[in-house]
């Protein structure tokens, strides 16, 4: 059994979260390869190292004196190191830094160290193997991760050894550092996950799993046991914030489970995800999986007698918004008309003339414009399964006075997502949770 554990700026924060994460890793000797972020914030006024570090390229770049930050981020790790009674020469490896920052050095590679300080004293503290990431995530020229390389590298450096390695980046074929996009650490577990064949990716975080609605919406909502990779994503599109999107697809493509914990309270089980479950022996009377939503989108329905038998309508309509370069969201559809989906900061700087050309191209009978709708969608696996799941669901809002302005589901009935006005989008939301999960 193999466990790549990646632990995330919060769990990275100071000596008492170094502590949480030993002791994680020490209590399942399969936790034998370790990712970890940057030092995150200890508390809400606090800064994160990696925003730190950005701020001093911004200074070096304008010519602007940076110690004053720099030794804030000293202070962190050294702090950490002496609280912990490490050996690591972290003073050493922080001067090479600021002279390097002083003859000249990139934005990637100084942002990069808030990690690669990490993983220094993480493994110090471990007594695990420092892998650094640059020896084996590569990417090409182009930017983009060369996975077979990546994979293949990484399998001869950990074999039959214990590494802390750090997250975020990884060098270029030239040698030079190239981190990836924010969130990225989780990228780089989920890389080394499926590169070793991992039995589970256990992603480490400040919460207990995914939660099943938006806790700034729905006070103290329950955490997803298990979900699949699909739900997941249609969770996701539709607003939810979950992981960062570049973390699902290495773990998917060899069928690794991804299990988030909560460092902080590290008995809960959090949320497992797997690209299916069996769940006949499920006794489990609830079908929705999620709740989610966003703001502020534009409906534009186009009506025209014997619309749906006129071939190429639809995509003559397509065609209009595509030319625009706006993404349409939804399609929904009836005998006579069509309805796009479309978010309202996009289209409005081009909306007359979309609907010009419209009028113009395609003579319609009416077209009918809505702003100000919010986009809600109930997911779940199950609902497939459930005779008249929606039925319950516009029942509810029906009875708790939420008007439905749109309604769409998905071929593969993994959601039902209805168009409500912006006023009722809080409302709507904690219907649902209140009405199927509490």
């Amino acid at each position: 059994m193999l466990k790549v554990v990646k632990f995330g700026g919060s769990s990275m924060a100071d000596a008492t979260q170094f502590a949480k994460v030993k002791e994680i890793v020490c209590s399942d000797d399969a936790r034998r390869v370790v990712v970890v972020s940057a030092a995150g914030k200890r508390n809400k006024t606090d800064h994160k190292i990696t925003d730190l570090l950005y701020l001093c390229h911004a200074h070096l770049k304008y010519g602007v004196a940076c110690d004053s930050v720099f030794q804030i981020i000293s202070d962190r790790y050294t702090g950490i190191r002496d609280e912990l009674g490490l050996s690591t020469d972290i003073e050493g490896k922080l001067r090479a830094l600021r002279e390097k920052m002083e003859k000249g050095i990139t934005q990637d590679e100084l942002v990069s160290r808030g990690e690669y300080f990490a993983a220094l004293l993480m493994a110090d503290y471990l007594g695990y193997d420092f892998l650094d990431a640059e020896l084996w995530l590569k990417f090409r020229f182009d930017g983009q991760i060369d996975q077979e390389a990546s994979y293949e590298a990484l399998r001869r450096a950990a074999e039959g050894r214990r590494v802390v390695i750090p997250g975020f980046y990884g060098s270029m074929p030239d040698g030079g550092i190239r981190v990836l996009t924010r969130g990225g650490s989780d990228i780089t577990g989920a890389l080394a996950a499926a590169a070793l064949d991992a039995d589970v990716y256990e992603n480490w975080t400040d919460v207990s799993g995914i939660l099943m609605a938006d806790p700034r919406i729905v006070e103290d909502p329950q955490p997803i046991e298990r979900i699949t990779y699909n739900e997941l994503r249609e969770l996701s599109y539709i607003g939810a914030q979950v992981l960062h999107e570049g973390t699902i697809f290495p773990v998917r493509e060899k069928n690794i489970p991804l299990n988030i914990r909560n460092t902080n309270d590290p008995q809960h089980p959090g949320t497992l995800i797997m690209e299916e479950f069996d769940d006949s022996a499920d006794s489990e009377h609830r079908f929705i999986t999620g709740i989610a939503g966003r703001k502020d989108f534009t409906i534009v329905t186009v009506h025209k007698t014997g619309l749906s038998s006129a071939v190429g309508a639809l995509r003559q309509i397509l065609d209009v918004f595509e030319k625009h370069q706006i993404s349409v969201e939804y399609v929904p559809s009836g005998i006579d008309c069509v309805s796009l989906v479309v978010a309202s900061d996009k289209v409005a700087p081009c909306l007359y003339s979309i609907l010009g050309e419209l009028q113009k191209d395609f003579k319609p009978d009416t077209i009918k414009v809505n702003d100000n709708i919010a986009i809600v969608a109930a997911v779940g696996r199950k609902m497939a399964y459930r005779l008249g799941s929606s039925g319950k669901i516009f029942a509810a809002l029906g009875e708790n006075g939420v008007n439905i302005r749109m309604i769409s589901q998905g071929p593969d009935e993994l959601n039902i997502i209805v168009g409500v006005d912006n006023k009722d989008f809080a409302h709507a939301i904690r219907v649902l949770y209140n009405s199927f999960v509490r």
